[in-house]
């Protein structure tokens, strides 16, 4: 019997076949993952680099990090220090850890985002925008971890608005993923027209959903064309209100004709507790509010492992790593992956692993 652990690297053998390595040695000997980045978080330029960008708003800076990543690395994974393995410190050959964050011009920046795409085999890039209580250093430390489980080939970007990486942060949070939304869609838009890669995939998670649809679906409508270079748009446990999402977001996507995938989970504690404080479903949460729309191809997580609070499962359970390695390596349809059973509601058909 095939277990999901190894069906996962059955899957991965697959998909990182032709596939240049993702992990870049350094003189030192460490090894890890380059990750791009665009930020509007404060910056003090004196501090160490996991603590140089801050929860306050500012302009728009642009840079590179590099993220090691240990031999002992485990899928899903993000490697810290462990009282009960009596560590104490970070350490690059054991643990998942920003080294560095180099600041760049926008004109360097993409300069050096284009040759990475044009030196890959794929010529893709992927955008990870994180959500609520999460740091520069965390959104840094997950999109390396994320770039190297999918084996991805292409330019692993992130882009970090100013959470305020704090439980009792939610409202704050709120305020400023509405005000990065601007900041956002003209990002996307210079991804699309200066990095030269063919197919630019979009990654957001739980609040950073909000304003990546929103801006997306801004995107499309003012230019149609921008379509052509936008890959798959990936909505893991977006924290949107389920109504508004069915409402205004998604019609605009399907008649764009955008690929959109959108994870939920019944069991996503974290969705649960926001729609207690806001009144309404989530479009994450796959309970009485799951959505069922034309355009959006909704896969339901629930069954699998989805960890303590059921938040992160989209980079940590191998079932839902393994289904986005498909859909972006690939770009088939949920009816095309292996691991997916359809689920026939009301609504019309959405997915659940099997």
């Amino acid at each position: 019997m095939t277990t999901p652990r190894l069906m996962f690297i059955l899957t991965l053998s697959f998909l990182l076949t032709g596939c240049e390595a993702v992990l870049t040695p350094r003189d030192d000997n460490l090894t890890g993952v380059r990750v791009f980045f665009a930020t509007d978080r404060s910056m003090d330029p004196g501090a160490a680099p996991k603590d140089r960008f801050g929860n306050d708003r500012s302009n728009i800076k642009y840079g590179t990090t590099f993220v090691s990543i240990p031999a002992s690395h485990v899928a899903g994974e993000l490697e810290s220090p462990s009282l009960l393995r009596f560590e104490f410190s970070e350490d690059p050959e054991k643990h998942v850890v920003l080294v560095n964050a180099v600041l760049q011009s926008k004109d360097a920046f993409f300069a050096e985002l284009s040759s990475r795409v044009r030196g890959s085999a794929t010529k893709q890039a992927f955008v990870f925008v994180h959500g609520y209580n999460v740091s520069f250093e965390d959104a840094a430390r997950r999109t390396a971890q994320i770039s190297y489980d999918l084996g991805f080939d292409g330019a692993p970007v992130f882009y970090s608005w100013p959470s305020q990486a704090s439980l009792e942060g939610y409202t704050v949070d709120e305020s400023n993923i509405a005000w990065s939304e601007t900041n956002l869609k003209r990002f996307f838009a210079d991804v699309l027209t200066r990095s030269d890669a063919q197919q630019v995939h979009l990654v957001a998670h739980s609040m950073g959903s909000r304003a990546v649809t929103r801006a997306v679906a801004s995107l499309l409508t003012e230019n149609p064309g921008a379509r052509k270079r936008l890959g798959e748009l990936i909505l893991t446990a977006p924290d949107i209100d389920a109504d508004i999402f069915k409402r205004d977001i998604a019609p605009v996507l399907a008649a764009a004709q955008q690929s959109t995938t959108l994870y939920s989970s019944s069991g996503d504690i974290a969705l649960t507790a926001s729609q207690q404080v806001n009144g309404y479903p989530r479009a994450g949460d796959s309970g009485d509010g799951l959505v069922v729309v034309p355009g959006v191809e909704t896969i339901d997580a629930t069954s699998v492992d989805t960890g303590l609070y059921g938040h992160s499962y989209f980079a940590e359970a191998d079932s839902v790593l393994s289904d986005i390695s498909y859909l972006i390596k690939t770009g088939w349809s949920a009816d095309r992956r292996p691991g997916l059973t359809p689920v026939i509601s009301p609504e019309g058909i959405y997915w659940s692993f099997e």
